[in-house]
């Protein structure tokens, strides 16, 4: 986690995509990478409108791999687990590691997750838990919010050209207009 005073959102990768309908919909007909894709897409915005600190787990417990852990935006990270470790046990982990150390002001960690043996455990560790469909809810209903900020500062602009133009191109118009 980059900075400590950012809420920290872990997601069960597997378990939103099949919570999802359209996640699961893409997955059905294209495959898991899609559909892992168009996740981690929806979560990049979500995180920066909410100023989460993001990791998506991914299992990779069926594959012969060490865990790796990419970094897809300043504040999202996607986290594939090691050969025969599961999405579950690795955020468990986290959750007890973040809990046992004595911080005054300890942020946040929430997991989104429907998993209902792990909502019960990283909430014994004192983690937040968010629903599968509240966080696909959270993610639907920040994409509209700010769709409606930027038709306001369409609005806002008006219709004329000139108000689309940086500070520096309506500084050399209007000098230009003026004759200097």
């Amino acid at each position: 986690m980059a900075a400590s005073h950012y809420p920290l959102l872990l997601v069960d990768g597997y378990n939103i995509i099949g919570t999802w309908a359209s996640l699961k919909k893409t997955r059905d007909r294209h495959g898991l990478e899609p559909a892992r894709r168009e996740l981690i897409e929806a979560l990049v915005n979500y995180t920066a409108h909410n100023g989460y600190q993001t990791q998506v787990v991914f299992d990779s417990q069926y594959r012969k791999s060490p865990s790796s852990l990419e970094h897809h935006s300043p504040n999202l990270s996607i986290y594939f687990t090691a050969w025969m470790q599961t999405a579950d046990t690795y955020i468990e982990r986290v959750c007890a590691s973040s809990f046992r150390r004595v911080v005054p002001h300890r942020s946040r960690v929430i997991v989104a997750t429907s998993d209902r043996d792990q909502r019960l455990t990283v909430v014994g560790y004192g983690a937040e838990w968010m629903s599968a469909q509240r966080l696909v809810n959270e993610i639907e209903s920040s994409v509209c919010q700010v769709r409606h900020k930027q038709k306001a500062k369409k609005r806002s602009q008006g219709r004329f050209l000139f108000n689309c133009l940086d500070a520096k191109s309506q500084e050399r118009l209007a000098q230009w207009q003026q004759g200097s």
